[in-house]
């Protein structure tokens, strides 16, 4: 029997060989009589290389009873089908095979060309530039994918045989041209930058049939130094951690001899670096040497002094009705007047008005006004949220570091870099405990040495999400000026939250930590009783005017009875229940109109990064595709269905993706069945992001557990030690 369709999901896939089991909805019969099949939704098992979601295949199989699994589709064989027909054609360029591509364009490009499409888009690419509105760029994007499909291309045949998607292939011929199959055959790991770690591996293993090769095995160690560092926050791994995660990960246990011979391949291929038994990723090192050579040079150069720098503070304070305290206006001295200057400091303490005091005096003293100002100044921070919030306070243009350094998202590279530099002279970095080595070693590429930077940040927050240290390595290397501010100026007498932040991170709780405050309630309930409560919370705070928007959860943990994701479940039906708003459902999420969401990856081409939050405003639903369009802070973008991979509910969130955000009314959930979880810099975290209340809602004794749990794995960097003493490996 042959059955053409489309895949919907896949189920199971065994990672060490090629079998899988999926869900087809069955578009026509080939060869059959059974018609009653089209339009069905059936599970198929077979050996496929690679699938993916809405790839449309014919299948050559039978049906089969399964003892256990019941009714199911065994495949023989299976191929990609020729497109023909203008419906056809129209499916395959809105899908995610086409790039670039939407319901919109492909009518318009089938108005022109008609059945004759696909082949006019293969025969010249300026083809396309002949429908109105098609830009260069676009018209590129769409002709790379529809070549990249063309079973005809002996280029995509022979990586479709070898086990490669279109899309895999369309990606590799772009990047290689016609070199694309000697590089996969010589040594396919090489293209890791495009195509999964996971994916390369299993297509080499079951093409090569090699799995002790020492292509293979130097790729493994590689790859098992990038997973060790990106797990645990290290720069660096010690021999043994190596051979270890060698194991944890591939299951490749070698001997020494024989680790030590690869390992010293890998270096003098200028992939590892081997330094006081320290195993680096080469990039990892250069980026540690990059920084701690770019600050100690600039903090080396000459600083001339501001002669009516006292009489500015004054002034400011002045205008402003501020009173600094002497720590506070030692920091904007320090600031003003070194090349390189840290400043730290939790929630009330006074950073963001320090930050702004810092701005505007620049201002005074360098006589800026209009367009210099931008040309002169940078206010950055790692996440939207944080440089939106600059930006409302000082009333100064601020950006994300990604936007700043033109990020590109394809290539993961910048554009402002060593060779394209930016030439502000003052740079205020906020949030710095977010950022990794990799970010600020771009920053700082991006860079001139006529320049001052201010690293602005709270080092008991939880560090950055990728590998290394800097905050608190560029402050323990005790080389540059630094500031760190302790004093808490409290909203009123009975405010409670800033106290109640110096003393987790001081992990010295006051007995009356449950005792209700002007800004803070400790509301002690059970375990299955947290959703309830929560509920209730958000109920009487909207009685009392407080808006929903205003309001945030914050939650250790994803799954569980009180994980994030049930949580977001059963707060969609309490603030956005199903009424006259259109859905739409992904896997086994439903999503509607006026839905709060959580973005989870960067993307400066929309201006939207990881944290920002939305509301969807739009779920539009045609003939061929769906769109929901979702609005963030008046930006609005449109997703395809297939984008909102990169889109969770943001009822509630998870404290790691508060970071660098401020919520007006935090809710904090805490059970015992958090355990794993909690620990002292994420409660610190979670209570430090609420503005003006925080009601923590669940277990006492879980509380205070997560409180006296250090839980911090010490990660392996050298940065502080390269700073100090200016050295590299060579």
């Amino acid at each position: 029997m042959k059955i053409l369709g489309i895949i919907k999901s896949i189920i199971y896939e065994n990672y060490s060989s090629t079998y899988k089991v999926g869900l087809l909805k069955i578009k026509n019969v080939l060869e059959g009589n059974d018609k009653t099949l089209i339009g069905k939704v059936i599970t198929f098992t077979g050996n496929f290389i690679s699938l993916e979601i809405d790839d449309i295949l014919e299948l050559e199989g039978d049906f089969v009873e399964h003892k256990r699994y019941g009714h199911q589709f065994a495949v023989r064989d299976y191929s990609k089908p020729k497109i023909s027909g203008v419906e056809a054609i129209i499916d395959f360029l809105i899908s995610p095979l086409v790039k670039n591509c939407g319901e919109k364009t492909a009518q318009a490009i089938v108005n022109v060309f008609g059945e004759d499409t696909l082949e006019k888009i293969k025969e010249n690419k300026d083809n396309l530039l002949q429908i109105p509105g098609i830009s260069e760029r676009r018209a590129e994007d769409i002709y790379f994918s529809v070549i990249s499909y063309d079973s005809k291309d002996k280029f995509i045949v022979e990586l479709k045989e070898m086990g490669f998607t279109i899309n895999d292939a369309m990606k590799l011929i772009k990047e290689y041209g016609e070199n694309a199959i000697n590089i996969v055959k010589e040594n396919m790991y090489e293209c890791k930058h495009i195509i999964d770690f996971k994916k390369l591996d299993m297509i080499y293993l079951a093409y090569f049939k090699e799995p002790e090769s020492v292509i293979r095995l130097k790729a493994c160690i590689l790859e098992s130094l990038n997973r060790f560092n990106n797990d645990s926050g290290s720069v660096y791994a010690e021999y043994q951690e190596l051979k270890d995660a060698l194991v944890k990960y591939f299951n490749i246990v070698l001997d020494s001899d024989h680790f030590d011979e690869l390992c010293l391949k890998l270096e003098k291929e200028e992939k590892l670096v081997i330094e006081d038994k320290h195993y680096y990723l080469k990039d990892y090192f250069d980026m540690e040497v990059y920084i701690a050579k770019y600050l100690t040079a600039i903090n080396e150069l000459a600083m001339p002094k501001y002669a009516n720098l006292d009489r500015e503070i004054f002034l400011f304070q002045k205008d402003n009705n501020i009173n600094y305290d002497e720590k506070q206006i030692k920091a904007i001295e320090n600031a003003l007047n070194n090349r390189v200057s840290i400043i730290t400091g939790g929630p009330g303490t006074g950073k963001t008005t320090i930050i702004d005091a810092i701005v505007k005096i620049y201002i005074e003293l360098n006589k800026l006004h209009g367009k210099s100002i931008g040309e002169n100044i940078a206010l950055l921070a790692p996440t939207g949220r944080a440089s939106k919030r600059m930006s409302e306070f000082t009333h100064l243009p601020a950006s994300t570091i990604h936007r700043f350094l033109k990020w590109n998202k394809e290539n993961n590279d910048f554009q402002i870099n060593e060779d394209n530099k930016t030439y502000q002279k003052l740079v205020i970095v906020d949030e710095t405990s977010m950022i990794d080595t990799f970010l600020l070693s771009s920053l700082l590429k991006g860079l001139t040495y006529n320049v001052q930077i201010v690293f602005v940040g709270d080092v008991h927050q939880l560090c950055s999400v990728g590998p290394g240290n800097v905050l608190d390595d560029i402050i323990k290397s005790d080389l540059f000026s630094y500031t760190p501010l302790e004093r808490i100026y409290r909203q009123s007498d009975n405010s409670y939250i800033p106290v109640l932040a110096k003393e987790i991170k001081d992990k010295m709780i006051n007995e009356g930590f449950t005792e209700k405050k002007d800004d803070y309630n400790f509301l002690e309930v059970k375990p299955e009783l947290i959703k309830e409560t929560i509920k209730e919370v958000i109920k009487k705070s909207k009685e009392k005017g407080i808006n929903s928007a205003d309001m945030q959860v914050l939650a250790p943990m994803y799954k569980g009875e009180n994980g994030i994701d049930e949580l977001n479940k059963c707060l969609q039906e309490l603030l956005n229940p199903l009424s006259t708003q259109r859905e739409i459902i992904i896997g086994e999420v439903t999503y509607r109109e006026k839905d709060k969401v959580l973005q989870l990856v960067n993307d400066p081409d929309n201006g939207v990064f990881n944290g920002d939050i939305g509301y969807i405003e739009e779920i539009r639903k045609g003939r061929h595709s769906e769109e929901i369009i979702i609005n963030f802070l008046d930006n609005r973008v449109i997703y395809k269905k297939s984008d909102m991979a990169n889109i969770k509910h943001a009822y509630a969130i998870s404290i790691h993706k508060s970071q660098g955000s401020e919520f007006a009314h935090v809710l904090l959930p805490i059970s015992i069945n958090y355990y794993r979880m909690l620990y002292n810099k994420l409660l610190y975290t979670a209570v430090s992001r609420a503005k003006k209340s925080l009601v923590i809602i669940g277990e006492k004794r879980a509380f205070l557990l997560g409180v006296g749990n250090e839980y911090s794995v010490d990660r392996h960097t050298t940065l502080k030690r390269r700073i100090m003493y200016n050295y590299s490996k060579d």
